[in-house]
């Protein structure tokens, strides 16, 4: 790696350690700077503006989300066990590996959701992106396939579940959040494996 790639990684990398805790409109190029030991025009010469570092540490955090919870399930057998450890995953991000202030992606998405703009468009992209990716995961729960309206009920469900559990893991301390949510899940994903499909 060339020394400008390191630089811009620890800069990518620092941005979102922080993003994770404050927000990314919170963190500032002097924060940055000062961080990795640089000047702020140091910092700056790696990105045109700071939407593009917003949309680097953002895409950084996507690729280290998809390590963790998409390419290792793609081992397990689809269907339930598969479906299961990407939710066990998930839980894992948003409690202790996305960053030490949570989730990026979805600290982001509180700050972006009414602000227009590049950073807002990747982020819906993003989340339409990852639905897609969980539709075919769910629709093999039964045979036939779930119809699409089910489908897009049980993603809206999971997604809800994970969100559930950051606000009462994190804000709340609830140590028993974990446990609701998987049961919740478990409960969902035995419901759905049990339906006849909609004709």
């Amino acid at each position: 790696m060339r020394k400008g790639e390191a630089t811009r990684g620890r800069i990518v990398s620092e941005a979102g350690r922080m993003a994770s805790v404050r927000g990314l409109a919170a963190v500032s190029l002097n924060d940055i700077a000062e961080a990795v030991g640089l000047s702020k025009s140091g910092v700056f010469k790696h990105f045109g503006d700071k939407d593009e570092l917003h949309l680097a540490v953002l895409e950084a955090s996507v690729d280290r989300f998809l390590a963790l919870v998409w390419t290792p399930s793609l081992k397990i057998p689809t269907g339930k066990p598969r479906l299961k450890f990407i939710f066990e995953r998930w839980l894992d991000w948003v409690e202790t590996e996305g960053g030490p202030g949570g989730c990026p992606m979805m600290q982001a998405s509180v700050e972006y959701d009414d602000q227009p703009g590049r950073v807002r468009d990747f982020l819906q992209a993003m989340h339409r992106r990852w639905a897609r990716t969980l539709g075919p995961e769910i629709r093999v729960l039964t045979s036939p396939p779930l119809p699409p309206e089910q489908v897009d009920q049980a993603v809206f469900d999971i997604k809800s579940y994970v969100m559930g559990f950051g606000q009462q893991r994190r804000l709340l301390d609830d140590v028993q959040a974990r446990r609701l949510a998987t049961g919740a899940f478990e409960a969902l994903i035995e419901r759905l494996s049990l339906e006849p499909a909609a004709a």
